[in-house]
């Protein structure tokens, strides 16, 4: 592929990319929101959120260290913070964080029988 062809697709896939997030704003610009995209709107967040945490924690291993309390840990942290602060962001990210330190750093890799 030469330097023409990387820019030429570039180009097409910001385009793309630019009209597809642009095209609710543009044309479902009404004032009277049907009842359908009021819910979804409502719920979309929750119900993908949801399919995340799922997807996430089907792999699993509750047979051997840590036994699944990293994931269990982290997903505890997302439902306080999110109680306390009603906040997506602040509840992701710090769970996120969390979860990650205690993966990193193996701070519960002594559980061993």
């Amino acid at each position: 592929m030469n330097i023409i062809n990387i820019i030429i697709s570039i180009v097409a896939m910001t385009l793309i990319t630019f009209f597809a997030r642009a095209f609710p704003f543009i044309f479902l610009r009404t004032k009277n929101q049907s009842e359908m995209l009021v819910f979804i709107g409502k719920y979309a967040p929750f119900s993908v959120i949801t399919i995340l945490v799922i997807y996430c924690i089907k792999d699993v291993s509750l047979s051997k260290p840590p036994f699944g309390l990293n994931e269990l840990i982290a997903i505890l942290f997302v439902v306080i913070l999110h109680l306390k602060f009603r906040n997506f962001f602040v509840s992701i990210f710090v769970s996120t964080f969390v979860y990650m330190v205690l993966v990193q750093l193996n701070l519960l890799n002594f559980l061993r029988f």
